[in-house]
């Protein structure tokens, strides 16, 4: 695992971020650090999230990743050869887990046709509106398990309560005629190219 110091990351590396697709890397809310890199809060309370290969470099999410369930989802949604493009663990810290704005997942995983790339959000804790859910259908925060089709707008809001709102999340892709962008951010490597979901 690779992680930037504070004062790189107050400088900020995109290269840290676009390297990322087949490693396991850390990366920071927003304001957790001073002008002069010192963490401004507990350095374990100052993650944003870890990605974006877990579910290829790590035992517990892999398993996760590749298991009967998911499988047998996928299989019922019709995919016949999906692959698992990135994997990311969210904390949404207390107090200050940051906010993201609406968006597309098929902006970032760009794929020809669209509609090629889903979303697996499986909730560990709780999500609340106090503690920054995911907004988009009615109700669905209560379930532990949501699928995200890559063209549907979500958002969340800053967490500014006292409990985390932690989730596991990963993407995955029906490879069957389907061109995968070479301007997304996230590219499969020599090392790691997108694994096959089915075992």
């Amino acid at each position: 695992m690779a992680c930037l110091s504070p004062s790189q990351l107050q400088k900020g590396s995109t290269d840290y971020f676009l390297s990322s697709g087949d490693k396991i890397r850390f990366f920071f809310e927003k304001g957790v650090f001073d002008e002069k890199g010192n963490f401004l809060v507990p350095p374990e309370k100052s993650i944003n999230k870890i990605g974006h290969a877990l579910h290829a470099h790590d035992p517990v999410f892999k398993s996760i990743t590749h298991s009967f369930k998911v499988q047998t989802l996928a299989r019922s949604l019709g995919l016949q050869m999906p692959v698992v493009v990135q994997s990311m663990y969210i904390f949404k810290q207390p107090h200050f887990g940051g906010e993201v704005s609406p968006h597309q997942d098929a902006s970032f995983l760009y794929t020809e046709p669209l509609g090629r790339v889903l979303g697996v959000w499986i909730a560990v804790e709780d999500a609340t509106l106090e503690n920054g859910c995911l907004w988009f259908i009615p109700g669905s925060h209560t379930r532990a398990l949501v699928l995200i089709h890559g063209e549907v707008v979500h958002k969340s809001k800053q967490n500014l309560s006292d409990r985390s709102r932690q989730a596991y999340t990963f993407h995955l892709m029906e490879a069957s005629g389907t061109t995968w962008s070479p301007e997304n951010w996230l590219q499969p490597t020599a090392e790691l190219p997108f694994p096959q979901l089915y075992t």
